[in-house]
C-alpha cells in the first residue's frame, strides 16, 4: 500500500535500495578430460567432490596399477579450496554404450504365475500294500524337489500336479496323501521337500508336474527325483517387465558373472551397480527398487538409492518411469555446430539409472471395485536381484597402456589422444547453454615440438573462449622435465588475454591412490582461483602469499631463482615459486599475467576475470530488456539495475570509477528506428600492486625526521 499524507502531519517514508539482483546460473569452472565412468560428452554439474565421484568415479586400474585421472585430482583440489560448482565433461577414446539389464544375464522378473516349466514323471510302486480297505489302491514312491544355485530365492515355491495327465487311460482314481500342491520353503540349500501320494491300477503311471518358481530355470539347477531318477524341468518362461539402463557408459559398468559367498559379485566394484526388487505387493500393484553398489554383499548391502513403492501403471503418480526417469542425452551435430538432444518424457531423478523401457505396463491396474485385474497381477515383479551387462567401451583402448602423470605423451594422454577433446570443446562454445568462468583441459600441452597433436586442439580451445568472450582458459606450455627456454618460446606463440599459463609442474598427493604424483600446473590452478574467490573476489589477483599458496602441493619440478621468475614474467608466464616461510617453505603462484602481448589492463588475470564477471552479469540484465519498448522508462530501468551492481563492485575494490550512459545521447531517433538500444559502460579497473619498492635511507646521528 502506498504511503500518502492527507491531513497535516509528518510522513516518514522508506526507500529500500538494498535489493539484490539474482546472480546468473553458472558453474564456477569447467573441465574437460577422461573420467572412470559417467556420461560421455555431456557437460554435468558437480557441487562437491563426493558428487563428482558418485557421477564420474575416481580410482581405476591400468596394467594392474592403480591410477587417478588428472580430472579427478583437479576436481578434488578445486572443491577442497572452496569451489562450489564444476562443469565436468567426460571424454573417451572410441565409442561407448551404457550397461543395462540384459536377458542374457539377468532380468527384472515377473511374478510366480509366469515363471513355469513342466516335466513328465514315470512313477514306480513302493509296495503293493493296500492303503485303505476296499480301495484297490497301492502306495507309490514320493516326489522330491531339489533346486540349488545362488540365484534361488529363499521363499515358498510351488509345484502344481496336473491330475489329468496320466498316460494310462484306465486309471480310475487317485488320491494324494496331502494337497495337490507341493510347497517348498527352506533357508538352507539345496532346498527340498517331498509329497507322498497314492495311485491305482497301473505300475508305471505318467504324471505332468508344473514348476511355478521365482527364478529362471535355464542355467540354474532345479530338478526333482522319483526313486533314483532325476527329472529336469523345461520350458520355463521368465518375461521381462521393464529394463533399467545405467546413465554412465562403458564396460566398467558391467557386473555380470559368477558370485562368491554372501552373494558377492566377483566382477563387482565401487564403479558398477546391481539392482534389487523388494516388497512386491499384488494387492497394491507396487514394489520397491533398490540400486546397490557392485562390491557389496547380502550381509552388508551398500544401498545407493531406494525407490518405491513403484507401479507399472502409467496412470499412477508412482509409475516407475515418472519416479525414476527415462530421459537420455546425446550429443548431436548440425552444420558444424554441436548440441545436446534430450529424449524421453520424464526427467531423470536417479543419479545412476534410467528406465529404458516398460515392456508389460499395467494400465488401470484396479477394476471399478478396487480389485486388481487378473491379467495384471502376474506383472508385478517378484523379490529378486540382478546385475547390469552389455556395456561397451573403455577409456583405455584394448592392448594399449595409458600414459599418466609425468608420462603423458603426444599420442597417449591418459589413454586418449588430443582429437578426443574436440567435440566437447565445440559443444561448450554454446554460452547460452553452458556458463562457466574458466575452463581447463589438464593433459593437453601447447608445445608444437614435442606435442604436435595437441597444438590444434589447444588453438581450438583458445579460439572458443575468445569467441565466447565471457570465459578464459588455463593452458600448459611444456611437458614434464622441460628447461625454461622452451617455456619462454612456447609462450611467445600465443597472444590472447583469454588464456594464462603457469610453470613448472608440481607434485601433489593423489587422493585416490595416496601416492605423490607429478601433474601439470593447469591441474592445480583451478583450486587457486577457487581459493581466491572464496577469500576475496574474482577481480583480486589469484597470486601471492594471501591467495596464491598451493597448500596441497609438496614441491615444484624445480625451485625457481629470482632470475627464472623474472624471465618467466617478462614472457607472460606465471611462475610457481617456492618461498621460504617460518614453517619451512610454501609453493605459491607468484604471477597473474595473461598471454596478451600488448601492455594494457587486460594483460592481467584479475582484470580479465573482472571483465568476465561484469559482462556476464550485465548481459543477463540486458536479456530482460530484449523486445521491451525502446523508451526512456526502459533505459532508466536498465540503469537502475546496472549502477547499483557496479557500485557494489567498486566497494569491493574491483573498480576505482565507472560510468554508464544509456540516454538520448547514444540512442538518437536513428538508433531507435533501427530497433537498437545502446549502452556504454566506462570502467577503471583497480590495479594490483605487483612491484613494491621500499627505500631504506640511512641518516647520520642527530638527524631529524620531517613529517
Amino acid at each position: 500500500m502506498a504511503e500518502t499524507i492527507i491531513s497535516p502531519g509528518v510522513l516518514a517514508r522508506e526507500n529500500d535500495q538494498s535489493f539484490q539482483i539474482a546472480q546468473p546460473i553458472q558453474a564456477g569452472a569447467a573441465i574437460i578430460g577422461p573420467t572412470v565412468r559417467g556420461k560421455i560428452g555431456i557437460p554435468t554439474i558437480c557441487t562437491s567432490y563426493s558428487d563428482y565421484t558418485n557421477k564420474f568415479g575416481a580410482l581405476f586400474q591400468s596394467g594392474s596399477q592403480n591410477y587417478s585421472y588428472l580430472t579427478s585430482i583437479s576436481s578434488y583440489n578445486y572443491f577442497a579450496a572452496g569451489g562450489t560448482s564444476l562443469l565436468v565433461t567426460r571424454v573417451v577414446s572410441g565409442s561407448t554404450i551404457t550397461a543395462w539389464t540384459p536377458a542374457s544375464s539377468s532380468r527384472i522378473q515377473t511374478s510366480l504365475a509366469e515363471t513355469q516349466a513342466t516335466a513328465n514323471v514315470n512313477l514306480t510302486f513302493i509296495s503293493a500294500s493296500v492303503a485303505s480297505a476296499g480301495s484297490g489302491s497301492f502306495g507309490i514312491n514320493g516326489i522330491t524337489l531339489f533346486y540349488t544355485g545362488s540365484n534361488v530365492a529363499n521363499t515358498t515355491t510351488q509345484i502344481n500336479i496336473n491330475t489329468g495327465s496320466f498316460s494310462n487311460s484306465t486309471i480310475a482314481s487317485y488320491v494324494f496323501s496331502s494337497s495337490a500342491v507341493l510347497e517348498v520353503s527352506s533357508s538352507v540349500a539345496p532346498f527340498s521337500s517331498s509329497l507322498q501320494f497314492i495311485s491305482s491300477s497301473n505300475n508305471s503311471p505318467n504324471l505332468t508336474l508344473t514348476y511355478i518358481g521365482q527364478n529362471a530355470l535355464i542355467g540354474n539347477s532345479q530338478y526333482f527325483t522319483s526313486g533314483s531318477i532325476n527329472y529336469d524341468f523345461s520350458g520355463g518362461v521368465n518375461t521381462e517387465l521393464f529394463v533399467l539402463e545405467t546413465l554412465a557408459e562403458g564396460e566398467l559398468l558391467n557386473s555380470v558373472g559368477p558370485t562368491g559367498s554372501n552373494n558377492t559379485l566377483l566382477s563387482g566394484s565401487t564403479e558398477n551397480y546391481r539392482w534389487e526388487i523388494q516388497t512386491p505387493d499384488i494387492n497394491d500393484g507396487t514394489f520397491s527398487l533398490l540400486i546397490r553398489q557392485g562390491n557389496d554383499s547380502s550381509l552388508f548391502p551398500s544401498i545407493l538409492e531406494t525407490w518405491g513403492p513403484l507401479s507399472l501403471d502409467p496412470n499412477e503418480a508412482n509409475y516407475i518411469e515418472k519416479v525414476i526417469g527415462n530421459q537420455i542425452e546425446e550429443v548431436k551435430e548440425d552444420n558444424g555446430e554441436y548440441y545436446i538432444q534430450l529424449t524421453g518424457e520424464y526427467p531423470n531423478q536417479s543419479q545412476y539409472v534410467r528406465v529404458k523401457s516398460v515392456l508389460h505396463p499395467t494400465p488401470e491396474y484396479f477394476d471399478n471395485n478396487g480389485t486388481p485385474k487378473p491379467q495384471f497381477t502376474s506383472s508385478i515383479p517378484v523379490t529378486s536381484s540382478g546385475v547390469f551387462g552389455d556395456g561397451k567401451g573403455s577409456n583405455i583402448p584394448t592392448g594399449i597402456a595409458g600414459n599418466y602423470y609425468e608420462n603423458i605423451s603426444n599420442t597417449n594422454i591418459q589413454g586418449l589422444k588430443a582429437s578426443d577433446y574436440t567435440t566437447s570443446i565445440s559443444l561448450l562454445a554454446n554460452k547460452d547453454a553452458f556458463k562457466y568462468s574458466f575452463i581447463t583441459t589438464p593433459g593437453l600441452v601447447a608445445d608444437p615440438t614435442q606435442y604436435s597433436d595437441h597444438t590444434s586442439t589447444i588453438t581450438q580451445l583458445i579460439d572458443m573462449v575468445q569467441n565466447r568472450a565471457d570465459t578464459m582458459t588455463i593452458i600448459d606450455l611444456v611437458g614434464y622435465n622441460s628447461n625454461i627456454l622452451p617455456v619462454l618460446s612456447r609462450a611467445q606463440l600465443r597472444d590472447t588475454s583469454y588464456a594464462a599459463a603457469y610453470w613448472p609442474w608440481v607434485k601433489t598427493l593423489d587422493p585416490s591412490t595416496a601416492l605423490q604424483v607429478w601433474i601439470p600446473a593447469s591441474t592445480m590452478i583451478p583450486s587457486v582461483y577457487a581459493q581466491n574467490d572464496n577469500i576475496a573476489y574474482p577481480w583480486f589477483a589469484p597470486a601471492g602469499v594471501n591467495r596464491g599458496i598451493m597448500g596441497t602441493v609438496t614441491q615444484t619440478e624445480r625451485v625457481l631463482t629470482q632470475g627464472n621468475r623474472d624471465n618467466l614474467y617478462k614472457n607472460k608466464v606465471n611462475p610457481i615459486a617456492t618461498l621460504s616461510t617460518a614453517g619451512g617453505s610454501a609453493v605459491t603462484v607468484f604471477g597473474q599475467k595473461t598471454l596478451q602481448k600488448r601492455k594494457t589492463s587486460l594483460d592481467r588475470v584479475n582484470v580479465r576475470r573482472l571483465l568476465i564477471e561484469l559482462k556476464s552479469f550485465i548481459s543477463q540484465i540486458a536479456d530482460g530488456f530484449v523486445f521491451e519498448q525502446n523508451t526512456e522508462t526502459t533505459r532508466n530501468e536498465f540503469l537502475s539495475q546496472v549502477n547499483p551492481y557496479l557500485q557494489t563492485v567498486q566497494q569491493q575494490q574491483g573498480l576505482t570509477a565507472f560510468q554508464v550512459i544509456m540516454d538520448e545521447s547514444n540512442n538518437p531517433p536513428s538508433v531507435i528506428d533501427s530497433n537498437k538500444l545502446i549502452g556504454q559502460i566506462y570502467i577503471q579497473p583497480t590495479r594490483t600492486a605487483e612491484f613494491i619498492i621500499l627505500d631504506f635511507n640511512i641518516l647520520p646521528t642527530g638527524a631529524t625526521f620531517s613529517t
